[in-house]
């Protein structure tokens, strides 16, 4: 990339340098003083090599994104003649959430490919059932710790029972749940989608499941009798999905004045006979093979299992991979899934927001940059707390190497919390807030591991992760 290309090129869109008052240039923005904006080309800029976008405020902002703009300004300034600043000598300094989001956004946009889109898609879906499946979780957890403490002494009270009825409901359901939010997800109909996931729910009085002369129901294909619940969430998540595609290609061919009443009818009929015949053994096969995998790493691989998921949780974050995790959780929270509703696999991840946490205590430590330990000093109790992108997006990341250290810091408390077989009743929170979800009793075990992750990212990031040059490259001097 040719900076002085870029700045030649910049200074003949922006009106020449008589045109321009000031340059100057904060973590991810080249901005321009300007005394008359009508002289801008601003579409063009935007074509320009190396822009990923234009902000027009008080300055114009052109967005090159860490370091890069700082190589910029050096050229920049030097045509235009104008000494070359910091935004915040203007007056105007970018929060830490600012920052946060700003590279965020910059992150996305580097990634943002089907794969993650697809994947985003799939995050949605659930997120919108978080409140409950966080609720009903908490419930769960509690009551099993009451009964065997009680000796189930409250199981006949109504008050009780109804409290237990709420935690029961949501993951009982839940298919219901995922097939609705999946079908509008992907642009169908929820109703239809929830009847999709309705496949996954046992139910006595469902037909598939009737006994007719003292036989049961023989499916084709398998020749075995119909199991709702093998499919699971997984068939619940797929069914929705292929009733908003079916659906949508139904519509399209469909008359107007048939549409409303024979679209639906042929997505539940011609649905309804895919999701028996191959989404419920698909997703039967793709449940057995997730808890195959989990197994096999939290198991058998024990502490080297703990480690690598840990250390290697937050790269999946930056590309955006990590929502395909979304579904796994719910599906680790169920009471009546493979793992009794204990999510073994969340308290390892949460270490890894650990491993920032102290990466940044060791680049506060070390560096001599303000800016840098301005940004620090701002998402450090949040980042305790579980709130890591300020840390992750405005400090780590755009550093690379500092990201790397954190990583592999945080495996170890990734490393001690498989060995602890630490485990969690519920989801949504991180950091220290993850002692309210984790199992009663292992509270102590979760401090400790998140206070070894906070050591592995403070002394790999301390002795190997700090690179004046390079941060002073990306924050300025």
């Amino acid at each position: 990339m040719d900076y002085k290309k870029i700045s030649e090129a910049l200074i003949e869109l922006l009106g020449g340098t008589s045109n321009i008052t000031s340059n100057a240039a904060c973590m991810t923005r080249l901005r321009i003083g300007l005394k008359d904006t009508s002289k801008v080309e601003i579409e063009r800029i935007k074509q320009v090599e190396g822009v990923l976008g234009v902000v027009e405020s008080d300055t114009l902002q052109i967005v090159f994104g860490p370091g890069k703009v700082n190589k910029v300004l050096d050229e920049f300034y030097q045509l235009t003649g104008l000494p070359k600043g910091q935004a915040q000598d203007g007056g105007e300094v970018q929060s830490i959430d600012d920052v946060a989001k700003e590279n965020k956004a910059l992150q996305k946009a580097k990634y943002d490919k089907p794969v993650q889109r697809f994947l985003k898609k799939i995050a949605n879906i659930f997120v919108a059932l978080l409140p409950g499946i966080i609720a009903a979780g908490l419930i769960n957890g509690i009551c099993n710790v009451i009964n065997v403490s009680t000796g189930g002494s409250l199981s006949g009270v109504w008050w009780y029972a109804c409290i237990r009825t709420m935690g029961w409901a949501l993951f009982a359901y839940l298919p219901i749940l995922v097939g609705y939010n999946a079908a509008r997800e992907f642009g169908g109909s929820g109703a239809l989608g929830a009847i999709a996931g309705a496949m996954s729910i046992v139910n006595p009085a469902m037909p598939l499941l009737a006994t007719v002369k003292d036989a049961q129901i023989i499916l084709p294909i398998t020749n075995t009798v119909f199991n709702p619940a093998s499919g699971g969430l997984l068939a619940a998540l797929i069914a929705g999905m292929f009733f908003a595609v079916l659906e949508k290609r139904i519509r399209m061919i469909m008359p107007d004045l048939i549409d409303t009443f024979i679209s639906p009818l042929l997505v539940l009929i011609i649905g309804g006979i895919v999701a028996l015949l191959v989404i419920q053994p698909l997703g039967a096969g793709l449940t057995k093979v997730i808890f195959a995998v989990l197994s096999f790493a939290y198991e058998k691989m024990g502490v080297v299992g703990g480690y690598i998921l840990s250390a290697g949780f937050l790269p999946l974050v930056a590309v955006g991979l990590h929502q395909a995790l979304t579904p796994i959780h719910s599906m680790l929270n169920d009471p009546a899934g493979a793992t009794a509703g204990i999510n073994y696999l969340l308290p390892i991840l949460m270490m890894a927001g650990g491993g920032q946490v102290g990466a940044g205590l060791a680049l506060y430590l070390k560096t001599k940059n303000k800016k840098l330990k301005r940004y620090i000093k701002d998402s450090i109790p949040v980042g305790i707390l579980g709130i890591g992108e300020p840390l992750m997006y405005a400090v780590t990341l755009p550093l690379g190497r500092s990201f790397l250290t954190a990583c592999i810091g945080s495996g170890f408390g990734g490393a001690l919390a498989a060995l602890l077989h630490l485990g969690t009743v519920s989801q949504g929170v991180s950091g220290l807030f993850g002692l309210l979800i984790v199992q009663p009793g292992q509270q102590l075990g979760f401090i400790l591991s998140m206070l070894t992750a906070y050591a592995g990212g403070f002394l790999v990031t301390y002795f190997f992760g700090v690179d004046e040059d390079r941060i002073n490259e990306v924050y300025g001097e």
